[in-house]
């Protein structure tokens, strides 16, 4: 039976957990992904790959592009990137910064890797959210990458998953329930939300 590889890339929120688990998919929205696939197609093979990093930002994808992507030959590529891009300019101004032109450039030379040296289908993931509040200076910056990936999954034909907006949709619910550990770091909720999101994108295309 042919396995059908799925390979997860991104920072903290895909990589959560992923060191302490044995088997390495972690505790992520990538673990109830893997559980659900597993437990609702048991007929079929998924090889769940988890290649996040915490603290990444789009330029350390490129520097393990080859690496971690490439040779792995993925059959689905998902990509989760774009908020320490920006968090790192609230946190830490007085590093070298990602604007969102370098972001947009960068994303678009790792796309065109993927295509040109794979048969892999892209997912790519809106960055979700910075602050629980949808004011906050992050969630105004992150507007601009938002945008950047949702030009990239057209440029690309890449399937897009709506987190951001999934985020959004939940915050102006005000339920007062928060979806994060940090405004960025995800609960159980918010990886669930995250994992349902993705399923709605993603899961036909798998079955």
């Amino acid at each position: 039976m042919k396995q059908q590889k799925i390979l997860f890339i991104g920072d903290s929120i895909t990589a959560s957990g992923k060191r302490e688990d044995p088997e390495k998919i972690g505790v992520s929205y990538v673990r109830i992904i893997h559980d659900y696939l597993l437990t609702t197609y048991p007929e079929k093979v998924y090889n769940i790959v988890n290649k996040g990093i915490s603290g990444n930002r789009i330029t350390d994808l490129a520097a393990r592009w080859q690496k971690d992507v490439i040779e792995h030959n993925p059959d689905y590529l998902s990509i989760s990137i774009g908020i320490n891009d920006v968090w790192r300019q609230l946190d830490r101004p007085e590093i070298e910064q990602i604007t969102v032109e370098k972001f947009e450039q960068v994303y678009k030379e790792l796309l065109t890797k993927v295509k040109e040296h794979t048969n892999a289908h892209i997912i790519i993931m809106e960055p979700t959210v910075i602050e629980e509040k949808l004011q906050a200076p992050g969630n105004q910056l992150l507007k601009e990458y938002v945008k950047v990936v949702n030009d990239m999954s057209k440029q690309f034909e890449a399937t897009l998953v709506p987190t951001h907006q999934a985020f959004v949709k939940y915050l102006e619910g005000n339920k007062g329930y928060n979806l994060t550990t940090d405004g960025v770091h995800m609960n159980s909720a918010g990886n669930m939300l995250m994992a349902t999101t993705w399923l709605k994108a993603v899961e036909e295309q798998l079955k």
